[in-house]
């Protein structure tokens, strides 16, 4: 029931981000387009800003789904592209509101993970240290979470598709030479 009402509660914030920027946006109104007390919101969130975070990385998460493989990963990013894109007012309204930093911050983890989870499949019977395939997702992590972030301040004007691409062209073969280059 906990998620339930964390997705009302992203609903009536997406609604209000709609009508007004967040900064403008008080706990008051979240809870009272969601039709519930201040304390159920607290319940689940510390302030508008963990809401925010949540809502992010659910959104997310759910665009990655089951894309996180070699053979997948370009579609696993232009999936948290399109996300990105479908929550468009939302996105745009909290990039504008809080630090380029904190919108990172949200990014940051889901990023890493879809790497990591490529890099495993990819290092599957070599020997490489559990930091070295950090290393590698870290690195390749701020690449697409930069281009992204430039996405966002440019309105999402460019085709996700195509950002995508370029990015496949660019790295073609290179998390498999860089985990080469780390192998024990």
């Amino acid at each position: 029931m906990s998620n339930v009402t964390k997705r009302a509660l992203e609903q009536s914030l997406k609604n209000l981000l709609l009508k007004k920027p967040l900064t403008k946006i008080t706990i008051g109104d979240i809870t009272e387009d969601c039709g519930i007390n201040r304390m159920t919101f607290y319940y689940h969130f510390k302030d508008i800003y963990d809401l925010v975070e949540w809502a992010c990385l659910e959104d997310a998460r759910r665009a990655l789904d089951e894309k996180k493989t070699y053979d997948t990963w370009q579609q696993g990013l232009l999936q948290i592209f399109e996300a990105v894109q479908e929550n468009k007012p939302f996105i745009l309204n909290v990039y504008r509101c809080v630090h380029r930093e904190q919108v990172e911050k949200y990014l940051q983890p889901l990023v890493d993970q879809l790497l990591l989870d490529v890099i495993d499949e990819e290092a599957s019977g070599m020997t490489l240290r559990d930091e070295d395939k950090q290393f590698i997702a870290k690195v390749y992590a701020y690449i697409f979470i930069g281009v992204m972030l430039d996405w966002i301040k440019n309105d999402m004007r460019e085709n996700p598709q195509e950002i995508v691409s370029r990015l496949g062209k660019l790295l073609q073969g290179s998390v498999t030479a860089a985990i080469s280059r780390f192998r024990l």
